[in-house]
């Protein structure tokens, strides 16, 4: 699996995996061990986990969320050291450890909470999206 695999949709906790699209949207399966599925019309705001990005002080502006992930796994491999319900203060020093050049204005302490859950679900159901790919090996 990959992250164009894996997608969040606003106002519903939890990651998808995109299982194929249907003429009303697409069926999306919950990465958790439900599996359940559901179908996400065009009203719902779907957001495919490789098209996201931490804001960033960088020249381009943004850091994708697969390069922080991978960062978050090289640094704390499995376990972060943290939670999403963590205080405020230490959500931030963790995400000033592995991404020092975050935007501290743009980057809310929901936006950190949201990353810290989604690194645990993915830690748990897809961990081969953590992990770089070998020299050579492509991606689909």
């Amino acid at each position: 699996m990959e992250l164009s695999d894996i997608a969040a949709i606003s106002g519903k906790g939890g990651l998808y995996k995109v299982f194929k699209p249907t003429k009303a949207g697409v069926i999306l399966e919950s990465l958790d061990q439900t599996k359940s599925k559901i179908v996400a019309s065009a009203t719902q705001r779907l957001s495919l986990l490789h098209e996201i990005s931490i804001y960033s002080r960088t020249t381009d502006g943004a850091t994708p969320l697969e390069t922080v992930l991978r960062k978050i796994h090289s640094t704390f491999g499995n376990d972060p050291g943290l939670d999403a319900t963590a205080d405020p203060t230490e959500l931030k020093s963790f995400l000033k450890s592995v991404l020092p050049e975050y935007d501290e204005d743009r980057v809310y302490v929901s936006d950190i909470r949201k990353l810290v859950r989604w690194y645990g679900i993915l830690v748990a159901y897809a961990p081969e999206v953590l992990v770089e790919p070998a020299p050579g090996e492509g991606t689909k």
